[in-house]
């Protein structure tokens, strides 16, 4: 049987459940990872508006990519006596110390997108995202592919261009590679570019899969340059709000992982 070969690196998401609540007027700090590619923006847009419909006084910091902002950011909302926090983490190490000390001021952390490498679960209340590694599961259900080259494109088009540019000129122009997966839209959108520049014709030489489904992505899918994207719902301020303030209004245990509903979206059905 031929081996499939990929180029790509990391995962995605895809759905289940969350119920919805109603609002209540609290101050919540949101601490947020950065403004990278087109889906962290809309992320941050949305949490700000839903907070308003809600009535919420939200604190945004916005971390700037760095984890010593984003340390400073919670103390900052530890001292100004917030009811709850929400971290969207730059990193999953390094939150201990910090968790003890809003732990220790009462304040109730949950994490939004991504998760925390912590031994004592009990310093946050709960993760609220998409399923990542639903795609890293599903890959591993094809034992004949094998992925050949993984580099990080800092989740910019620039970033995901040069790297593609580079995988290029190190397989003989793509030869015998069947996929490129991204991690996002936005490291695929300059993966296509750079094979477009190559004289490849992205969506037909080399399968596109990526993750986000950003308005751009919707294009290329449209216009036959990329094969598949997994939705990461930008919109989700709809799903985390109700459970913190459900909480705040009645604190109880929850599980750890709330996932977020996610759909797929292919070259056939780019709307769908």
């Amino acid at each position: 049987m031929q081996q499939l070969k990929w180029i790509g690196g990391a995962v995605a998401g895809v759905a289940m459940m969350l119920a919805g609540s109603s609002a209540y007027a609290v101050t919540i700090g949101f601490s947020q990872v950065g403004d990278e590619g087109d889906w962290r923006p809309a992320f941050s847009k949305d949490m700000q508006e839903e907070a308003k419909k809600e009535g919420i006084d939200l604190k945004f910091a916005d971390a700037q990519g760095k984890e010593e902002e984003q340390l400073k950011a919670v103390r900052a909302f530890i001292a100004q006596k917030v009811d709850a926090i929400i971290i969207a983490p730059v990193v999953v190490t390094g939150w201990d110390q910090v968790l003890k000390e809003a732990k220790a001021a009462k304040i109730p952390v949950f994490l939004a997108d991504r998760d925390v490498d912590t031994a004592d679960k009990s310093l946050f209340v709960t993760r609220i995202s998409a399923d990542f590694n639903l795609e890293g599961r599903l890959i591993s259900n094809f034992p004949n592919m094998k992925i050949i080259k993984t580099q990080s494109g800092d989740f910019t088009t620039e970033g995901g261009k040069k790297v593609m540019e580079a995988f290029i000129k190190a397989t003989d122009n793509l030869k015998d590679v069947c996929a490129s997966f991204a991690h996002n839209d936005n490291m695929q959108l300059g993966a296509i570019q750079a094979m477009k520049e190559a004289g490849l014709k992205p969506g037909k030489d080399v399968l596109m899969v990526s993750v986000d489904y950003v308005p751009a992505m919707k294009a290329a899918l449209s216009g036959g340059d990329a094969n598949a994207s997994v939705e990461l719902r930008s919109a989700i301020g709809k799903y985390i709000y109700p459970v913190v303030t459900d909480y705040l209004k009645s604190p109880k245990d929850l599980p750890k992982w709330i996932v977020i509903p996610s759909d797929l979206h292919t070259a056939a059905t780019p709307g769908g």
